[in-house]
């Protein structure tokens, strides 16, 4: 199946997510966004990391669906006191307000998708590369 990777947003849309996040290859892609939720696929490259970060009065959940990594949370960006390893099949709840960063520990991509509520890209937002998402001007 061949996944069309543009922005779907505020239409029906039926997807296989796994195969849509396993077969990305840009840093991030936006699949949907609607008016209180946007679905993002993305792909960590080994050493490098989502970027820490954090939604105001967003809450967000990551699916990991291929890899490892290491999950920080914290009040603070300077107190991030919640660290857990996260592989396939992880989930994280990410609470809005609240600071966080996943790291790819191993020697594959990471390949993640992650539902914000509401919206915290521009609709149909793509990143080729982490660098690309960190010289967006719209990007936080």
């Amino acid at each position: 199946m061949i996944i069309d990777y543009k922005d779907h947003g505020k239409e029906p849309y039926v997807i296989n997510i796994e195969d849509a996040t396993t077969k990305n290859s840009n840093y991030r892609t936006t699949i949907w966004t609607g008016e209180k939720l946007q679905v993002t696929v993305m792909s960590i490259e080994p050493g490098d990391d989502i970027g820490l970060e954090v939604h105001h009065g967003i809450d967000q959940f990551i699916r990991i669906e291929k890899g490892t990594g290491l999950c920080k949370m914290g009040p603070t960006e300077d107190n991030l006191n919640v660290e857990k390893p996260v592989s396939d099949d992880d989930a994280v709840f990410v609470p809005a307000d609240m600071w966080h960063n996943i790291e790819n520990t191993g020697d594959e991509s990471l390949k993640l998708y992650t539902i914000y509520a509401g919206p915290d890209h521009l609709e149909g937002t793509v990143h080729p590369t982490h660098k690309d998402a960190e010289n967006d001007p719209n990007e936080h």
